[in-house]
C-alpha cells in the first residue's frame, strides 16, 4: 500500500529565498494608532485598518464599491480589482479564480467601512469604469484611488513612524498587511483550507507557506494548548 505522506514538504510548500516579514500584533496597534492620531495621515486610517483585518490585495481593495458591502449579512464581495495602466483606468477581474470569494467581516471591519462611505465625497457625477461606478476610495480629483497611490502613502507614513520610533525600523507595505493577516490567521490555528479561501490563494502550497514561519512561541503555544486540554490522571 502507498503510503500517502510519503512525499517532500518542498513539493507542496513554496520556497520562498526573500520571506516576507509579517509584524507583530504590538506593532500593528502602535502602527494602527500613530495614522489615526496623526492630523497628516489619519484620512489613510479606516482603509489600512480594513488590509490589516480582511488581508485584501491592494488592487482589490482599490476595486471595492458600495454595492460590494452586504451590511446585513455582514460580508464583502471581492469580485474585481482596479488597475491604471497607461493613464486609463481599468477594472479587471481578480488574479485568479480562487481570488473571487464573499469575506466574512467582523464588527469592527464594518464600522470602518461605515465612516469610510458617511466621511466619502459627494460628488456631481460618480466616476465610472467598465461599466462600475461608486468605488469606494477616491482621491482629491475625485477619481477612484490606486494601487500607487496606497504605495506612497504607506511611504510617506512609514518614513513619518520611523522618525516617530527611530527603533521600529518597520518599512511596511500594503502587502505587509496581507502577510500580517495570513500569519495572525495561521497562529490562531484557522484550518489551513479555510484559510486558502479567505486570502484568495489559488495554490494551497502558498499557504501552507505562511504556517511554516511560525516561530519556536507559537509551537510552544500549541504544545500548551494540547497539554493543557489532557485531564489529569
Amino acid at each position: 500500500m502507498k503510503n500517502p505522506f510519503n512525499f517532500k514538504l518542498s513539493s507542496v510548500v513554496e520556497n520562498n529565498s526573500k520571506t516576507r516579514e509579517a509584524i507583530t500584533v504590538e506593532q500593528e496597534e502602535q502602527f494602527l494608532n500613530f495614522i489615526k492620531e496623526s492630523s497628516d495621515y489619519s484620512k489613510y486610517y479606516e482603509g489600512i485598518y480594513i488590509l490589516f483585518n480582511t488581508g485584501l490585495r491592494i488592487s482589490e481593495l482599490c476595486g471595492l464599491t458600495i454595492a460590494d458591502i452586504d451590511f446585513n449579512e455582514m460580508t464583502l464581495n471581492v469580485n474585481k480589482q482596479l488597475a491604471k495602466i497607461n493613464g486609463k483606468y481599468s477594472v479587471e477581474e481578480v488574479k485568479t479564480a480562487a481570488g473571487k470569494r464573499v469575506l466574512p467581516l467582523s464588527n469592527n471591519v464594518l464600522e470602518m467601512f461605515k465612516s469610510i462611505i458617511e466621511k466619502r465625497r459627494k460628488v456631481k457625477k460618480e466616476p465610472m469604469f467598465n461599466g462600475y461606478s461608486g468605488f469606494i476610495f477616491l482621491n482629491k480629483s475625485n477619481n477612484p484611488m490606486v494601487s500607487i497611490d496606497w504605495q506612497l502613502a504607506f511611504r510617506k507614513i512609514s518614513y513619518a513612524y520611523i522618525e516617530e520610533y527611530p527603533n521600529s525600523k518597520l518599512n511596511i507595505t500594503p502587502h505587509t498587511c496581507r502577510h500580517t493577516y495570513c500569519s495572525n490567521m495561521a497562529k490562531s490555528g484557522i484550518n489551513p483550507k479555510a484559510l486558502q479561501y479567505l486570502m484568495g490563494h489559488s495554490n494551497i502550497g502558498v499557504t501552507l507557506n505562511v504556517y511554516t514561519h511560525l516561530g519556536l512561541e507559537d509551537a510552544r503555544a500549541e504544545i500548551c494548548k494540547i497539554l493543557d486540554a489532557k485531564k489529569v490522571r
